[in-house]
């Protein structure tokens, strides 16, 4: 089984425009991301999928120049961007991270697809946000191809498409779900904020990155960025107000969510 990470990446945020590419310790913000996410042991691959648009070139550009592959694709159509990433790579698995998770931690990543392998499958969705448990910023979710293909020709809502598996997770009668829990037994998720949308985010993971970036050794992991921001609860506070902000908010009215007893919760695995 191929399993390919697919970093979804574009310069036209309309919250914080160019973000992907903004300087995090004389590095950009998305070659840090690439950096984490290689060093996940339980992917074949990692691909950047990018959009069409011009705008996007120097996406592209920084691509080459450190030897990742880059696919392009829809815009705002994350689903079919997903999909031709996942066609392109040969990939039989994808898993959906993040541009804006610089932090992410690739120990994470391992944990949720080394369950996946596991069970050959089993699964039609396997992810660790429903319900969420560790900090904003460690989204990790793996998706079959073929049931990605089949989302792609039956979403039709906008957030469907834009946000790519909503359609899957959100029909657990239809599909099979499972949700990976932190291990520690313990719910972050709407406390830390370890993502980049608001310029406050930003400056938070520059701190981060300057207190904590060893290069060339392994990324520092999940708890020594919480032990940091407890020893440094000014720098915590950069973005304290933003805790739990995320796209649900605004799909409420339309999102069915995911109840606890309607998927197989792993937390000791």
């Amino acid at each position: 089984m191929k399993i390919v990470g697919v970093i979804q990446a574009r310069m036209g945020s309309t919250r914080l425009p160019g973000k992907v590419l903004a300087d995090v310790g004389g590095i950009p913000l998305l070659q840090r991301m690439v950096q984490r996410a290689r060093w996940a042991k339980t992917l074949d691959a990692v691909v950047v999928a990018t959009t069409t648009a011009s705008a996007d070139d120097p996406i592209r550009e920084l691509c080459r120049d450190i030897g990742v592959p880059c696919t392009n694709g829809h815009a705002s159509d994350l689903l079919d961007r997903h999909l031709q990433a996942a066609y392109e790579t040969d990939a039989d698995a994808i898993v959906k991270i993040p541009s804006d998770c610089p932090l992410i931690d690739p120990r994470i990543v391992d944990r949720v697809v080394r369950i996946f392998r596991g069970d050959p499958g089993r699964w039609d969705y396997l992810g660790n946000l429903h319900p969420a448990s560790y900090p904003d910023g460690n989204d990790v979710e793996v998706v079959p191809v073929s049931i990605l293909a089949a989302a792609a020709c039956e979403a039709t809502l906008p957030h469907e498409r834009e946000h790519t598996t909503p359609f899957i997770w959100d029909q657990p009668d239809r599909f099979r779900i499972g949700n990976v829990g932190w291990e520690l037994g313990i719910d972050l998720s709407m406390t830390y904020r370890l993502t980049v949308d608001y310029p406050e985010d930003l400056e938070l993971v520059r701190q981060i990155f300057a207190a904590l970036d060893r290069p060339g050794a392994a990324p520092f992991p999940l708890q020594e960025i919480l032990a940091f921001l407890y020893d440094h609860p000014e720098i915590a506070a950069l973005n304290q107000h933003l805790a739990g902000v995320n796209w649900y908010r605004h799909h409420l009215n339309v999102l069915r969510t995911v109840r606890r007893e309607e998927t197989v919760l792993f937390e000791d695995a």
